[in-house]
């Protein structure tokens, strides 16, 4: 039998074991493959559970411990996830590594703040402008909602650095540059080292501007979003480069 009929051959497990005797690769790895494969084709969907396991053995025709060898293999590579008591999802945004660039080891996450805006200034005002552009009905929706849930929690006082990142993934969201929009996941990863540095002032005044960019997205003004969604990183990145200075005033003393 050759790779084209192995390929061809509908019964998973002999697929399996053919392609593990062409390629020499364990049965773990060729199931990994497989299950990249089906998140690619679409028939296990983003962010969404996989079979259970038992469905799953019985459809890849393998046993629990290889299984379960490649499903490790996958979290490790952030293309799968387990969540405690629900079972085991592919992530929303598989593959992308949640801190790739390393911010948590970074010691001055004043100037890592900084850094963030200015990178973040070159990119995501056009960004909102590209929103304000072609954004869907059911995207200004997710914009909206993801804006209201900002400002509700700011005003509660609760941590609200997811609630942050949803709402600039929202317009992000929006462009069909599957590379920028994979990027913008991983710049987002500092968000929450950002706000966890900010003040309750600055963080009124994003509530403020979030409801800018929102209302220029709603308008399909895409001036005007560029706009708000510049004035709110130039605000944080003002207050940040204060603080920074003030540090290393300090420092000099």
């Amino acid at each position: 039998m050759n790779a084209a009929s192995a390929v061809s051959t509908p019964d998973s497990g002999a697929l399996l074991e053919s392609l593990r005797t062409l390629n020499s690769v364990s049965k773990a790895d060729l199931v990994t493959e497989t299950i990249i494969k089906r998140i690619q084709s679409g028939e296990f969907k983003k962010d969404s559970p996989l079979p259970p396991e038992s469905a799953l053995t019985q459809m890849l025709g393998v046993g629990r411990s290889t299984l379960r060898e490649a499903v490790k293999q996958l979290v490790s590579q952030n293309i799968l996830e387990i969540r405690r008591g629900k079972g085991t999802f592919v992530r929303s945004h598989p593959g992308v590594q949640q801190d790739p660039f390393g911010f948590r080891f970074i010691k001055d996450k004043l100037k890592l703040g900084v850094d963030l805006c200015e990178v973040r200034l070159l990119i995501e005002p056009p960004l909102a402008a590209t929103a304000a552009n072609v954004a869907t009905p059911s995207q200004i929706e997710r914009i909206e909602a993801a804006d209201a849930e900002v400002a509700r929690y700011v005003k509660s006082g609760w941590p609200h650095e997811q609630t942050d990142i949803e709402f600039h993934s929202a317009i992000a969201d929006c462009s069909d540059n599957l590379i920028l929009k994979s990027m913008m996941q991983v710049i987002y990863s500092g968000i929450p080292y950002l706000i966890n540095i900010t003040d309750r002032k600055l963080c009124q005044q994003a509530v403020e501007t979030h409801g800018m960019v929102t209302k220029a997205i709603r308008s399909h003004d895409p001036d005007a979003a560029a706009a708000a969604m510049r004035l709110h990183l130039v605000q944080n990145r003002d207050s940040l480069r204060a603080r920074l200075k003030a540090e290393q005033e300090s420092r000099q003393q």
